[in-house]
């Protein structure tokens, strides 16, 4: 398994290279660096018309300026990928792409992709690869293996959730946002409350805590419907069973994991806006021995370390996005 930023896979399906067209105009500069137009347009164009362009358009910016960051950062940090390496990958992919049945100047084409560009992404690739391998040392996984055994066990939550997504740069929305979730999380306690205490004094507490349970998880997949601006509204929120790494972003995972059955977070911050969960099941996993799972505690490793690199570049980096014409 490789370790990429951005694999050479996820290029040729989406043509996401930052390289900047002669005559494109820049979406974005990372610290003087353009991003063009061009870059951020063709994976768009994969984007349906009923989808709601304008977030992935800002999703898919947000992924270039990072691998940009990244990129600068290897740099800086003097990490050499020789001429030959890229020519022996580029072989690689070209052989790959035969074997599909296509040509490497159609599959260009069809990215709207350059040589050049396609080359520069392979070189980025690399680099990547170079780094996160000298960092992921056998003493670092063992060290993620034994700090985070649920994460490579097959343990699972289901979970619901309600998203707001205000203005990342706006303070007071961002406040208002955490107070109105931090209400509902009261509302629900509230009614699932009230509910309980309308039982008759003869019900014993196995009785009492299944209407508290069942009451919770109406009153919030009512108000998942009513409030979220996740897609998933329109089934209460539910995320379905999800395991602890490889399918949602770190810090919603982390406090998926932390709550027993139904039981709700405070108001949780990511990427995509902030989130009230509701943790409705657990499933236990199996104790694996760490030489038997070595290869995902190095992906998560790996993409941990992306993560971390990327929140503190972004912290000294000067970033420009343009507003699109």
């Amino acid at each position: 398994m490789r370790i990429t930023a951005l694999s050479v896979s996820v290029a040729l399906i989406f043509g996401l290279s930052a390289t900047v067209a002669a005559d494109s105009p820049p979406a974005a500069t990372v610290n003087g660096q353009p991003i063009s137009e061009a870059a951020v347009a063709r994976p768009l164009k994969r984007i349906g018309e009923k989808d709601d362009r304008a977030k992935a358009r800002a999703e898919i910016l947000d992924f270039l300026i990072d691998n940009a960051l990244i990129d600068q950062y290897l740099v800086q940090q003097k990490t050499v990928v020789d001429q030959k390496e890229v020519d022996a990958r580029l072989a690689e992919i070209k052989k790959e792409i035969e074997k599909s049945g296509q040509t490497y100047v159609k599959v260009l084409q069809s990215l709207e992709m350059t040589e050049a560009e396609f080359a520069a992404q392979v070189l980025a690739d690399l680099r990547w690869e170079k780094f996160a391998s000298a960092q992921a040392t056998d003493k670092n996984l063992k060290a993620l293996y034994d700090q985070s055994g649920e994460m490579f066990d097959g343990s699972m939550v289901r979970a619901r959730h309600i998203l707001l997504t205000p203005n990342p740069k706006d303070a007071k929305a961002a406040d208002s946002a955490r107070a109105e979730l931090t209400q509902f999380r009261k509302l629900v306690e509230t009614k699932a409350t009230d509910a309980v205490s309308k039982l008759p004094s003869t019900a014993d507490n196995l009785t009492r805590e299944q209407e508290r349970q069942k009451q919770i998880e109406m009153a919030f997949s009512d108000l998942a419907r009513e409030k979220s601006a996740c897609p998933s509204k329109r089934d209460g929120g539910d995320l379905n069973w999800f395991p602890r790494a490889g399918s949602m972003v770190e810090a919603f995972a982390k406090a998926a994991f932390a709550l027993k059955p139904y039981e709700m977070s405070e108001p949780v911050q990511t990427q995509f806006g902030y989130h009230l969960i509701l943790c409705i099941g657990r499933k236990p996993g199996q104790t694996v021995k760490f030489e038997d799972v070595r290869e995902e505690v190095r992906e998560v490793y790996c993409n941990r370390l992306r993560e971390y690199l990327v929140s503190e570049l972004r912290k000294s980096s000067k970033i420009e996005i343009s507003t699109p014409k």
